[in-house]
């Protein structure tokens, strides 16, 4: 088991999934998949009911609305991500917080093996220009986390100034998955790795 020191530190705030019957869970896959590789505004309810062979009526009745079942996407988005990244350090087993930084970057790579559409929460963000979306909290939380993460991570290493770091370390990672989807550079993930460690490397402390 990892030691204190090194597990995730911030607060993560993610939401229990919620309770659903079946059509809801089958609603809320089908609207998963059609959202992340298609996008969201293209995909209409009607072709989610489809997918999920129930009925507009279901659908409204299970989320209320097409906007509440983005933000239902996107949060289960989120606990899906934070499960990953627990499993990510289970198996790296990070000894010091330089480590769990790194191994916060390292997890890209498999994060988005095998996808070609990059982070559900950027490409959301660029879809919804709304600020008082359902789903803005979700997406502001999700990178607002990652950041408080590294500052916290930073503080622990004793790096000087860790808000600073931590600023750099996120425009590294959210660059990666924006490099990753509109530049179509697979690679980057592992080019924002070597960045951080050698920007850790590099960071004087206190």
């Amino acid at each position: 088991m990892l030691d204190q020191q090194v597990r995730l530190i911030v607060d993560r705030q993610v939401r229990a999934a919620p309770r659903l019957t079946p059509a809801g869970e089958r609603i809320l896959e089908a609207a998963s998949t059609l959202f992340y590789e298609q996008g969201i505004r293209t995909v209409g309810v009607d072709a989610i009911a489809a997918a999920a062979d129930v009925t507009k009526k279901t659908l409204y009745d299970r989320f209320g609305s097409k906007d509440r079942l983005i933000a239902a996407y996107l949060e289960e988005r989120d606990r899906a991500w934070h499960l990953f990244l627990d499993e990510q350090l289970a198996a790296r087993q990070p000894a010091t917080p330089e480590d769990v930084i790194l191994a916060l970057f390292a997890a890209l790579t498999d994060w988005l093996a095998g996808s070609r559409n990059g982070c559900g929460f950027i490409n959301a963000s660029v879809e919804l220009a709304a600020p008082d979306h359902p789903a803005m909290p979700v997406i502001v939380g999700q990178k607002r986390w990652m950041r408080s993460e590294f500052e916290a991570q930073a503080r622990a290493a004793g790096f000087a100034d860790p808000g600073e770091l931590a600023d750099r370390l996120l425009l590294l990672h959210e660059g990666a998955l924006i490099s990753y989807r509109v530049a179509a550079m697979t690679e980057a993930p592992e080019v924002a790795a070597r960045a951080a460690a050698d920007l850790l490397a590099g960071w004087p402390r206190l």
